[in-house]
């Protein structure tokens, strides 16, 4: 059997910016202070873990924190309150926000300052997106077209549309070709998806077709991660989710010639090795 490792699976430029200035706060740190991330860094349990015996904490911006602490914006950006609240306090302030999600919530808010009503596809209990409709006094998120179909449109609303940096292009396009045919052909359509997203799930959908099996290696709270998985289970072939090597179905997994390997976007470069060493040991025949 052949492994066969997509080329983009692992760190977008978003995550490793961000870990790269988690990393210099860490190495270099006041002293007396302590270093908070806004919420987990990165959507991956395990890269968390080692920041934690780094002595990293996580905050989620309600309590006071003491002067001097070092706050870390997490990678998918906080709500536009927090921000404002973290600012009033005498607190050292690391922005990681990913650019791609920083400049999706410049655009949201041009739009929403226009009186315009937002509306987000994501998934709504999404960091990512709390952050965003933050920006947007009037916004409804949905998770599906089915489900924008029976919130209704309101005739008297002038909308705009935007959507999760991560979600799905093909399912994006949808919303986007319903929305102009049946509400407004001149509706405001802001490209938020990220290139790198968009790779990643093309790629997948490529190699789906050409492998027996798909393994998909990150968090499972990782939106990306999961939609990549969906994809691949979406192509008809067999694929599985996993975190980490110890959870890979290996009895299944022999039963394929081929076997396709990726990664979300939050998955380190060292998870993704530890899955291909496993396959390729536990599989010498096969891979």
């Amino acid at each position: 059997m052949e492994l066969v490792i997509a080329k983009t699976a692992g760190f977008c430029m978003g995550v490793d910016m961000a870990l790269h200035k988690l990393d210099n706060a860490v190495a270099a740190p006041p002293q007396d202070v302590t270093i908070y991330t806004l919420g987990p860094i990165i959507h991956n349990p395990q890269v968390l873990a080692r920041y934690k015996e780094q002595g990293v904490l996580q905050t989620d911006g309600t309590k006071p924190l003491k002067t001097g602490d070092v706050v870390v914006i997490r990678a998918h950006g906080i709500p536009r309150r927090i921000q404002l609240e973290l600012e009033a306090q005498n607190v050292t302030i690391v922005d990681a926000t990913c650019p791609k999600v920083k400049k999706a919530q410049i655009l949201i808010q041009r739009q929403a300052e226009q009186n315009k009503h937002l509306l987000l596809f994501g998934e709504r209990d999404h960091p990512e997106v709390q952050g965003l409709v933050s920006y947007a006094p009037r916004h409804t998120v949905f998770e599906t077209l089915e489900e924008l179909c029976a919130h209704g449109i309101d005739s008297a609303e002038t909308y705009f549309l935007a959507a999760q940096t991560t979600q799905d292009r093909e399912s994006f396009n949808a919303v986007r070709e319903y929305l102009i045919k049946h509400v407004d052909a001149d509706m405001t359509i802001l490209d938020t998806i990220c290139m790198a997203t968009k790779d990643r799930q093309e790629e997948v959908r490529e190699l789906s077709h050409k492998v027996q099996a798909m393994v998909i290696v990150g968090g499972k709270n990782s939106g990306n991660t999961r939609r990549l998985a969906q994809i691949a289970q979406e192509s008809g072939i067999f694929a599985v989710h996993v975190e980490t090597a110890e959870e890979l179905p290996l009895e299944e997994l022999a039963a394929f010639e081929r076997i396709g390997l990726t990664a979300g976007a939050s998955t380190p470069s060292w998870i993704i090795e530890d899955v291909a060493q496993t396959l390729r040991m536990a599989l010498p025949d096969k891979v």
